[in-house]
């Protein structure tokens, strides 16, 4: 798998999609992946969005921490990687980045944290039990309704990005491994 890495102090570069995947102008993928440059555009803009830290209802640490947990679960390293370090880079809590990287919700001392990263799992490993009592648990935690809805988006979102950066790792190595053989 082709890894670029994250900018300086986890900054995001201005197409986060194609720095992970190491996708170059002038290779077949990226040409592909960009004949319909708005929908490059658009999950950008999906993620630039998604993690403004003006975003309100989940602080920017929790959505990077779901961010991580879910490249984890999925499992996406180079996600996790960039999340990892967008993490460091935000000054957050090493515990609770070790929560996210390697352990589980249940060893999250925060309950809010327990809460959101057990919905993050249930959505991602186990969709059809996010049901009404795994809602019902935000709000127990002190999530507001707009900050499930966040939530929720988010690990949507993710879901995508993972699937999309899998998928472009496939085809970029199908294609690299065509143009050896010619």
């Amino acid at each position: 798998m082709s890894q670029a890495p994250t900018p300086e102090g986890g900054a995001t570069p201005p197409d986060l999609i194609d720095a992970i995947t190491g996708l170059q102008p002038g290779n077949a993928t990226h040409a592909l992946r960009h004949k319909r440059d708005k929908v490059a555009a658009a999950t950008q803009g999906s993620y630039d969005a998604l993690f403004d830290p003006a975003l309100p209802g989940l602080t920017l640490a929790e959505r990077l921490l779901v961010a991580l947990y879910a490249a984890r679960l999925t499992p996406s390293p180079q996600l996790a990687d960039h999340y990892r370090a967008r993490l460091a880079a935000a000054g957050v809590d090493a515990a609770a980045i070790s929560v996210a990287g390697q352990g589980s919700p249940a060893d999250a001392a925060d309950p809010r944290l327990r809460a959101i990263l057990t919905f993050t799992r249930t959505l991602i490993e186990k969709p059809v039990e996010g049901d009404k009592a795994a809602l019902e648990a935000l709000p127990a935690a002190g999530l507001s309704t707009p900050a499930v809805v966040t939530l929720a988006q988010l690990i949507a979102f993710l879901s995508y990005q993972v699937r999309l950066v899998a998928g472009l790792d496939a085809l970029k190595a199908l294609n690299d491994n065509a143009g050896a053989q010619a």
